[in-house]
C-alpha cells in the first residue's frame, strides 16, 4: 500500500533519520513532547528545535491548553463561525442555516470526509485529505487530528513503522497548532506506539494524561498492557495494572486474561491466584480463550509444585464464612499434580466429575438496599419525577410481591403479536408457586392496555381482574419499552420492573438479559450477582410454557475448602445448552 509523504510538516533532520523505533527520539533531551513547554510552544515552529530543552518533564505546563483566558483552542468550526452567525440578507441566520453553514465550511467538509475514511479504514485517503487541508490552509481541530491519529493507529501491516512515524508527525503538528489533546488523542498515540511494538512509550503517554487533567479510560491502558504481555514483560504489565487500579479503572476479562497468560508463562503462582479471584469477582464466567489459559496453568509442572500440604482449617473456614461462600482466599491448598477436566453441574450444583456441591453465595442485604437506592436515583433522573414517585408510593401500598413479571417481554416470546393468553398462563403459574398464593406484579405500558388486543372482552376482563387485585401497574406515556421505541440506549420500562423486584427482594420473570442498560449505567458488580439469584426465564414450546428458575448454586468461579477449583464458561442465550465447567482437583485430596 502506497502512503502519502508528509511534505507539509516541519520535521527535524534527526527525526527523519529515526528508524522503526521512535522511542529513542522521544526520550532525548530534545524530547518530542517537550514542545509542550511554555517557551518553545509560543515560538513559531521554524526555530522550535533551535534550543534543546533540558527539562523533559513536558507536561508540567498543561494549563497552557486548559487556560480559557489563553484562548488558543481551535474551534470545531474554526474561523467560519463568527461570519456564519452574521445576518444574511439583513436577517439573522436560523439554527438550521447555521448548521448548514458549519457543514459546508472547509472544516465541516473535512470532518465529513475524514469520518468516512474512519468508517472505511482508509488511511491513504485520510492522509491525502490531511495534506490537502494543510496546503489549503484549513484549520484542523481536535476531532480532525483524533480521526487521523486513529486511522494511523488502526492500520499497519508491512507499513506499520511508516504509519507510526507519520502518525507522530501529525501528533507533533497538533501540538504546534496549539490544539488541546484529550483522552482519545493520548489513547490513539499510545496505540501508535504499541503498533510500533513500543509499549514503554505507550505507557509513558498514558501516565502523562494526569498532567492535563485527563483521566485515562480502560481503552487507554490497552496498548501498553497488551504490548508488555505480548513481549512477556510481566513486571511492566503489573505496573500498568497497578496504575489502572490507582486511577479506579476496572480491568475486564481481556485485560485480566492477558495478565493471567503472562503470569502463567513466567510461573508466577501468587499472581495467578490473585487474578483468578479478580476474574471471580468481576467476570464470574469466562470465555473459552480464558478457560484455556486457566487449564494450561493447572496442567503445568509449576502448578503441581505450588501449594500448602498442611493448612489451617479454621482460617480457611473463617475465610469462606467471611466471603459469603464459594471462596476462602487463603492461597493454593494441597500439593501434587492437578487433574483438570471439562464437566457439567446437575440441577443441584453437584459436579459431574469430582462430586462436590457448589455453594450458593450470599448477597449482603446492604448491597441490595444500596442497589435499590441507585436504581431510584437513576429512574428519577431519566423519568418524569412525578411518574416514578407515584410508582414508588403505589408499590409501598400494594407490595411486597413474590414475583414481578415483565409483561411486554413475556407476551412476545415466540409470538408475532402481543399475547395476553401467554402472559396470563405465566401469571397463573407464578401464583401457584407463590408461598402466599398472591398474584405477581404485572407491569405494562399504557399503550398495551388501551389499544389493540387489549380491547377484546376477555382481555379487558383479565386486565380489570389484575387491577382490582392490586397486581397490575400501568406505566405512563414516555416510559416506553423496546418494542415501542426501538433504538433507545436503555429500556425505560426496565427501571420500573427491576426496581420493584429489587425492593420486594423477589423473583423477576423476564427473558431480557439487561446487557445494554442498567449494568453499564450503574457500573456495579452487584447486578449480575443479583440477576443470577432472582431472574426467572421463560421458554415456550408446543408442550407449553416452562419457567427456568434461578439455580440453587452460584454460577461463578469457586474455590472450595479443600482446594478444588470450578470455573464456569460463558454460554449463549439457548436455555437448553448445558454450561461447561472446568474442574481442577488434586487426586490425593478427598
Amino acid at each position: 500500500m502506497l502512503l502519502c509523504r508528509r511534505s507539509t510538516i516541519f520535521v527535524p533532520s534527526f527525526v527523519a533519520k529515526t528508524s522503526s523505533n521512535l522511542y529513542s527520539y522521544f526520550t532525548k533531551k530534545t524530547h518530542f513532547l517537550s514542545l509542550f513547554k511554555n517557551s518553545p510552544i509560543r515560538c513559531n515552529h521554524n526555530h522550535l528545535f533551535g534550543n534543546p530543552i533540558k527539562d523533559s518533564n513536558f507536561f508540567g505546563v498543561h494549563d497552557l491548553f486548559v487556560n480559557k483566558k489563553a484562548k488558543i483552542c481551535n474551534l470545531a468550526i474554526s474561523g467560519t463561525s463568527r461570519r456564519n452567525e452574521q445576518a444574511v440578507g439583513g436577517n439573522v441566520m436560523s439554527l438550521r442555516e447555521k448548521k448548514k453553514a458549519r457543514r459546508e465550511a472547509p472544516e465541516g467538509v473535512l470532518k465529513f470526509k475524514l469520518d468516512t475514511c474512519s468508517k472505511r479504514g482508509d488511511v491513504v485517503e485520510g492522509l491525502r485529505l490531511y495534506d490537502e487541508a494543510r496546503k489549503n490552509g484549513v484549520e484542523l481541530n481536535q476531532h480532525h487530528y483524533n480521526v487521523l491519529l486513529y486511522l494511523c493507529s488502526q492500520n499497519g501491516g508491512e507499513n506499520v513503522n511508516d504509519l507510526g512515524k507519520q502518525g507522530f508527525e501529525i501528533f507533533q503538528q497538533m501540538i504546534i497548532d496549539k490544539v488541546p489533546p484529550n483522552e482519545a488523542t493520548f489513547t490513539n498515540a499510545a496505540r501508535l506506539a504499541s503498533a510500533m511494538e513500543d509499549p514503554e512509550m505507550a505507557f509513558d503517554l498514558v501516565k502523562q494524561m494526569k498532567s492535563f487533567g485527563i483521566l485515562p479510560k480502560l481503552r487507554s491502558y490497552g496498548p501498553p498492557l497488551f504490548g508488555f504481555c505480548k513481549k512477556g514483560m510481566a513486571d511492566k504489565a503489573y505496573e500498568v495494572d497497578a496504575h489502572m487500579i490507582e486511577y479506579g479503572v476496572v480491568a475486564e476479562e481481556p485485560e485480566l486474561s492477558a495478565l493471567l497468560k503472562v503470569s502463567v508463562d513466567v510461573n508466577n503462582a501468587d499472581k495467578v491466584y490473585e487474578l483468578l479471584h479478580r476474574l471471580r469477582t468481576s467476570v464470574r464466567q469466562v470465555t473459552e480463550s480464558t478457560a484455556a489459559i486457566i487449564e494450561d496453568w493447572f496442567k503445568s509442572k509449576h502448578a503441581a509444585k505450588t501449594g500448602k500440604e498442611n493448612w489451617d482449617v479454621r482460617k480457611v473456614k473463617e475465610g469462606v464464612a467471611r466471603g459469603g461462600g464459594g471462596w476462602h482466599g487463603q492461597g493454593w491448598l494441597g500439593c501434587g499434580q492437578w487433574r483438570v477436566v471439562r464437566t457439567q453441574m446437575d440441577k443441584e450444583g453437584v459436579c459431574g466429575s469430582c462430586g462436590e456441591r457448589l455453594a450458593c453465595i450470599d448477597i449482603d442485604p446492604r448491597e441490595t438496599e444500596n442497589f435499590a437506592i441507585s436504581l431510584s436515583k437513576l429512574a428519577l433522573g431519566r423519568e418524569v419525577r412525578a411518574d416514578f414517585t407515584r410508582f414508588q408510593d403505589w408499590l409501598q401500598q400494594h407490595g411486597p410481591f413474590d414475583a414481578v413479571a415483565d409483561g411486554a417481554n413475556l407476551s412476545l416470546i415466540n409470538q408475532q403479536t402481543f399475547s395476553f393468553s401467554q402472559l396470563n398462563a405465566v401469571v397463573h403459574r407464578l401464583r401457584g408457586m407463590s408461598p402466599s398464593k398472591k398474584l405477581p406484579l404485572v407491569i405494562l405500558h399504557k399503550s398495551r392496555v388501551t389499544g389493540g388486543s387489549a380491547q377484546s372482552p376477555f382481555n379487558k376482563k383479565l386486565l380489570e381482574s389484575w387491577k382490582n387485585s392490586g397486581a397490575l401497574y400501568v406505566t405512563p406515556a414516555g416510559s416506553n419499552d423496546d418494542w415501542i421505541e426501538l433504538g433507545k440506549c436503555y429500556n425505560d420500562m426496565l427501571r420500573y420492573w427491576l426496581y420493584a423486584a429489587v425492593c420486594c427482594k423477589c423473583l423477576l420473570v423476564t427473558n431480557d438479559e439487561m446487557r445494554d442498560h442498567l449494568f453499564q449505567l450503574l457500573g456495579t458488580s452487584f447486578f449480575p450477582r443479583w440477576k443470577e439469584k432472582h431472574q426467572v426465564r421463560l421458554s415456550v414450546s408446543r408442550s407449553g410454557i416452562a419457567l427456568q428458575m434461578p439455580p440453587p448454586y452460584s454460577i461463578v468461579i469457586q474455590e472450595s475448602e479443600n482446594g478444588r477449583w470450578h470455573v464456569p464458561t460463558t454460554t449463549n442465550d439457548d436455555l437448553e445448552t448445558p454450561r461447561q465447567w472446568l474442574c481442577a482437583t488434586r487426586p490425593n485430596k478427598t
